[in-house]
């Protein structure tokens, strides 16, 4: 086999600015902050949606031109005289800002309120033109002007929410230690599961075998990662935009276009951006997660794949399938590619205590790399066919789907310490935490089946049967739906 080259080479990295036009109107950071003195834990979505902390919502209307008063305050409400804090109907701001409230009719339509004569900052607002609104929006005849371009789907379009058709798959027995009910990191969660063989994102609930319902999509994900709890971001092949899907709405939200099929994604929670490559244009994107808008092309070397951001974001890793390089951007400073090495058939790639750690697939071994020195610190053999990795405590997981095997690796020592059977008999894909837990969820691509790990233990705590393989499972906070009648 051919060992890793411990190498560096470093050349800088072609930074292009998109010109994106920003079609989301974003609410002024005055108007945010008066409306949270009320209401702490407000939700500004980057569509304009404002949803206050019990699920009510209102609408933004934007005035032609916003006034700058010096201190933001609250000119007129309908019903007359209230706060804002009493939840009013109707909203103006002295600064001709409008807030409309959501309002369900005797028929159960979502509506605003009506009025005979409605004020000049209702009558010559405008809505948002790519907002989200409640499906099946009534607007009163003499407001129709505030909608312009917006369009508004129907209470009889089914949207992307779907029911199932149970599809035919050989299920796998696991075992069964305790139920995941009494695991209370997993209480109150969805689970978004993507699998090789359906289009649809099947929509879990702790524990269930069938789904709930499904999302349905146009092509099968690449790649899905959740943000805040609120949106899941998607990739699919053939497809040249990532899907924004607002899980309070069971909606594709926006469509992030770019030129090329976008393929992985990788988040950044704490600077609130996602970094997409796209192995075809040898570009990785990064998309305001704020807004969601493209930001910045990073136009790199090589076919990106394997992509993956370290811990304090300041280094993203990826592999050049057709040469067969490992990269290193440091994005901290100017973007600057620095080249690794080379290794056969890279299934992932870790970054952990200053050393980078790396499987081939085929070969079966890990190497690891100084990162500094980009020296070789060692090589040996590891589970059979290892396809994934993940850094926890001090400690490497390496899971290996020819064995259904977790191998786990001191990364102090780099001594393998310890190594747990899954016993699934099926084919591993991958193994993620659940953020801000011990907890793990092992997908498998031919079984029928997830296995869920304690990382604090290395115990398999239980094997959950699902209705399709899952190649990818997402967990998340269970949203309140925002255009439920209820």
């Amino acid at each position: 086999m051919r060992r890793i080259t411990a190498k560096i080479f470093l050349v800088p990295a072609i930074m292009l600015a998109l010109s994106v036009p920003v079609f989301a109107a974003k609410i002024p950071d005055n108007v945010q902050q008066f409306i949270s003195n009320d209401f702490p834990k407000t939700t500004f979505r980057f569509d304009g949606v404002i949803i206050l902390p019990d699920n009510t919502i209102y609408l933004p209307l934007f005035p032609a031109k916003i006034l700058t008063p010096e201190t933001l305050a609250v000119k007129q409400t309908f019903p007359s005289g209230k706060t804002l804090a009493s939840k009013p109907n109707v909203v103006i701001l002295n600064n001709d800002f409008v807030l409309l409230k959501v309002l369900t009719d005797t028929k159960g339509n979502k509506t605003i309120y009506k009025m005979a004569n409605p004020p000049i900052e209702l009558r010559t607002g405008l809505l948002p033109q790519d907002m989200l609104v409640p499906k099946g929006l009534v607007i009163p005849e003499n407001l129709k002007a505030i909608v312009g371009n917006l369009e508004i789907q129907t209470v009889n379009d089914p949207g992307i929410r779907v029911e199932n058709s149970k599809p035919v798959v050989t299920q796998l027995s696991g075992s069964t230690l305790k139920t995941l009910s009494q695991i209370p990191q997993l209480k109150n969660k969805s689970f978004y599961v993507a699998s090789p063989y359906s289009k649809n994102i099947q929509v879990l609930n702790l524990g269930a075998k069938t789904p709930e319902y499904s999302l349905a999509q146009t092509n099968v994900p690449i790649s899905m990662k959740a943000y805040d709890d609120k949106f899941l971001l998607v990739t699919a092949y053939d497809k040249n935009s990532v899907d924004v899907i607002s899980l309070a709405d069971d909606q594709i939200i926006k469509q992030i276009n770019i030129k090329t099929q976008p393929d992985e994604i990788v988040i950044d929670k704490n600077k609130n951006i996602a970094y997409i490559s796209s192995s075809i244009d040898s570009s990785i994107y990064i998309v305001n997660l704020e807004t969601m808008t493209l930001s910045k092309q990073i136009k790199i070397t090589g076919m990106c794949e394997k992509l993956y951001l370290s811990d304090d974001g300041t280094k993203l890793f990826y592999y050049d399938k057709k040469t067969r390089d490992i990269w290193a951007i440091e994005l901290d400073n100017n973007y600057l590619l620095k080249e690794i090495g080379k290794f056969p058939n890279v299934s992932k790639i870790v970054y952990t205590g200053d050393k980078i750690y790396i499987t081939s697939r085929t070969k079966n071994r890990i190497a690891i790399i100084d990162y500094n020195t980009v020296g070789l610190i060692g090589e040996f053999e590891i589970c059979d066919k290892p396809v994934d990795m993940l850094a926890f405590h001090g400690r490497l997981y390496v899971l290996g789907a020819g064995d259904n095997s977790i191998q786990v690796i001191d990364v102090k020592t780099d001594i393998l310490t310890d190594s747990i059977y899954l016993n699934t008999n099926g084919f591993s894909t991958k193994i993620n935490r659940i953020e801000n837990t011990n907890i793990a969820l092992i997908t498998d691509t031919k079984a029928s089946l997830y296995t869920v790990f304690d990382l604090g233990t290395n115990k398999v705590i239980k094997t959950i049967p699902i209705d399709i393989p899952a190649n990818t499972i997402v967990v998340t906070e269970k949203v309140k739906k925002i255009n439920s009648s209820k």
